[in-house]
């Protein structure tokens, strides 16, 4: 886990920089969110659990303001997301930064040009500054040397790493990762949680992990939270979630399928 002498990880709720409180959300009939509350402190890194389709990426998509919840609220720095503004948003959105699922580089666009993209949009940037960041980012995730090539050249695992490194170019005080693990090898997974950690030390972000690797929650993860039919069923330390007395915890984390299909299907 993080170095936690280095980056204070919060100890209590009052430094919660992210809070989900009560939150609802709907998509037509189908209930996703159903009064979920989740608190992730300050410099800690949060990995969310749960089966598919139980809502974690519908819960990411709140937290960054992608979506706004029916009913309920979710806070950043003690704002509340729904009460900002596009242009409150856009200032907020750029605090964030996303890994997505499926890396979603640019085909069109180099190594290079992929990392630097959010720098270059800001306008905030000389070219000379983006040219050594992005050099500086694609070191920190093991890529130095492959500014020039395209997506379509580089491994799965490449792909995940360059997207790390683009979600982090700008130093955001958030990082969200979705599944970064998801369809890798054990070994090329284990390369981006180290990666995960690298990263969480020598920035000090609050980080957000959406993930059903357990290996991977384990490893990363300051704590874990448990979700299943919208709403967070537990909370706790890898330690703590690993001798859980509760029983749908306990299934998931052992994959044991006793009456989850009956139930999920």
């Amino acid at each position: 886990m993080a170095d936690e002498d280095k980056c204070e990880n919060g100890s209590t709720g009052d430094d919660a920089v992210i809070r989900a409180v009560e939150v609802y959300k709907a998509f037509g009939e189908l209930e996703v969110l159903k009064g979920l509350n989740l608190e992730v402190r300050r410099n800690e890194t949060m990995v969310v659990i749960g089966g598919s389709g139980c809502g974690k990426s519908v819960l990411l998509k709140h937290i960054i303001g992608i979506l706004r919840p029916d009913s309920g609220e979710v806070f950043f720095d003690s704002r509340k997301i729904s009460e900002m503004s596009e242009e409150e948003l856009a200032r907020v959105r750029r605090r964030f930064g996303m890994v997505f699922q499926g890396s979603a580089l640019f085909d069109s666009l180099s190594v290079k040009e992929n990392v630097a993209f959010r720098l270059r949009r800001s306008g905030d940037y000389s070219e000379e500054e983006i040219s050594g960041i992005v050099v500086d980012k694609l070191r920190l995730v093991g890529l130095h040397g492959v500014e020039n090539k395209m997506p379509a050249e580089l491994s799965g695992g490449m792909k995940k790493r360059v997207g790390i490194a683009r979600a982090i170019a700008a130093e955001p005080e958030v990082i969200l990762y979705d599944e970064p693990t998801t369809g890798l090898d054990p070994i090329m997974a284990d390369v981006v949680n180290e990666l995960m950690l690298r990263v969480q030390e020598s920035q000090c972000a609050t980080s957000v992990v959406v993930t059903h690797d357990m290996k991977s929650a384990y490893k990363v993860g300051d704590r874990i939270a448990m979700m299943k039919d919208g709403v967070i069923v537990e909370t706790g330390t890898p330690e703590e979630i690993q001798n859980t007395d509760n029983e749908t915890v306990a299934q998931f984390i052992k994959g044991e399928a006793r009456d989850y299909v009956e139930e999920n299907v």
